[in-house]
């Protein structure tokens, strides 16, 4: 049974039974059966579902910011204005990409043969949900994997169930299949249930890296495929001749958006140090300015972390940041007042080796560490286990792209940060993952090649293996 509390007040929401591990299994059946079906179906049909589910989604706006507001404390009109029409728009490239997935004529490879190259789906994906963007990473997972032919399995985050059950609904009233997505509930066992499933072909996660190594290991006994989109630490790389009133407005925004809780959020600001004062206090200023309050109030900007707990951790990095000799330019603190709120929080004099700068915070903390010349900075950069996203700030093109080619990231962002599109694939390296969200990538990631190889002459000497 999972406990729902909202954020933006500690108060209690509702109680949600876990799926025990028996109706994991069974839940996974009945994906298989209605696999069948959807498999065959044509390209044009799984289209026509996914459109209408996303209108479905569209006009369901006010029940979904209800719930997502209740349970993750995030803006109403972020959510509303933002993130739902977002994952609108990936519902419907995904429904485009259905109908564009295909393989390659590879004509004659061997003397008497055509050989054709074809995508066919895997199978059943179980899919592993985050709780920081219950939604539109849910969509980041149906979207692409249903678009190629597959049955899903999918888990919410225990926190954050709320709107991926009414996707199912909607989903079902958009004429899927019955059984083609269903949904499971619970903790880590619940997880582990659907990772190990043996009807399970492909297991998508978007989580940690602690939870990907956890899920690799399960997969790893069968085996079976693994997608997986974990932790970042995006480093921003701030160089002398940026513009630094605009740096500081995509870098605060970057560090802040959702409170924080994005693992492509901007955490470590790089500065040249020749305009390393400056810059600070530009960030400073602008952080200052970010409005944090109550998620339904159409002028907050950043609601409450998702608990208590979370609160915790994340104050527990900042002190001991400072304990070791680090200075806190702004924020810093718990406020009084119910809600598990934090503000933003801007350090400094931190060393590139401590636990702030290394590990993944999952809060509104920007670090600023200076930097003497273009190699240490993408030495900086660089020098953490992960690898999923990154921002440059340069009005010299060369330099910005001479400088986003050395960084070990999946995506960089050039005088912006977090800006991303339906069709641009998302993803990471290192200890970020490996697989792609978003674009005709994803859709290809949960589907897998076929050769098929017709005689279409009686070739010459034996009937037997023979290279080309």
């Amino acid at each position: 049974m999972s406990t729902l509390i909202n954020p933006a007040t500690g108060e209690f929401l509702t109680e949600v039974p876990a799926t025990p591990v028996a109706g994991v299994a069974a839940a996974v059946r009945r994906a298989r059966a209605a696999y069948q079906e959807w498999s065959q179906a044509s390209a044009g049909e799984r289209a026509r579902v996914l459109l209408r589910f996303a209108d479905l989604v569209e006009a369901d706006a006010e029940e979904l910011t209800r719930l997502e507001v209740g349970e993750t404390g995030k803006p109403a009109s972020v959510f509303r204005e933002g993130e739902l029409p977002f994952a609108v728009d990936n519902l419907r490239f995904f429904a485009g990409a259905a109908r564009s997935l295909e393989g390659t004529g590879a004509g004659v490879l061997s003397p008497g043969y055509t050989s054709v190259l074809v995508r066919r789906p895997v199978g059943v994906v179980g899919a592993i949900a985050p709780w920081n963007f219950p939604l539109v990473m849910a969509v980041w997972k149906l979207g692409p994997a249903l678009a190629a032919g597959n049955a899903v399995v999918v888990k919410p985050a225990p926190r954050t169930p709320g709107t991926t059950l009414r996707l199912a609904e909607l989903f079902a009233a958009a004429g899927a299949p019955e059984g083609l997505l269903q949904v499971v509930l619970g903790d880590g066992e619940v997880g582990q249930a659907l990772v190990t499933d043996p009807g399970v072909d492909l297991v998508s996660v978007t989580g940690s890296t602690e939870t990907g190594r956890a899920v690799m290991r399960g997969a790893a006994a069968l085996p079976k495929q693994v997608h997986l989109e974990l932790g970042g630490k995006a480093p921003a790389l701030v160089f002398g001749d940026a513009d630094l009133a605009d740096m500081a407005r995509g870098v605060a925004m970057g560090a802040t958006y959702n409170t924080g809780q994005d693992c492509t959020a901007a955490t470590r600001v790089y500065v040249a140090r020749e305009v390393y004062g400056e810059a600070v206090e530009a960030l400073r200023a602008t952080l200052e300015g970010i409005r944090v309050g109550d998620p339904w109030d159409p002028a907050t900007d950043i609601g409450p972390l998702i608990s208590g707990e979370h609160r915790e951790r994340v104050h527990g990095f900042v002190e001991r940041a400072v304990a070791a000799g680090a200075s806190v330019a702004l924020g810093g603190s718990v406020p009084e007042g119910p809600g598990f709120y934090y503000p933003p929080t801007l350090v400094t004099g931190v060393t590139q080796d401590s636990e702030i700068a290394q590990e993944e915070l999952f809060g509104p903390v920007l670090l600023a560490l200076p930097f003497d010349d273009e190699d240490e900075a993408v030495r900086l950069a660089n020098d953490t286990r992960y690898g999923l996203a990154s921002s440059v700030w340069s009005t010299d093109v060369a330099r910005a792209l001479r400088v986003s080619h050395r960084l070990d990231v999946g995506v960089t962002w050039v005088n912006d940060h977090l800006p991303i599109a339906s069709e641009a694939p998302h993803g990471g390296v290192k200890g970020s993952g490996f697989g792609k969200d978003m674009s005709q990538e994803a859709v290809q990631a949960y589907s897998v090649t076929r050769h098929l190889m017709i005689k279409h002459q009686v070739p010459e000497g034996k009937q037997s293996f023979r290279p080309s």
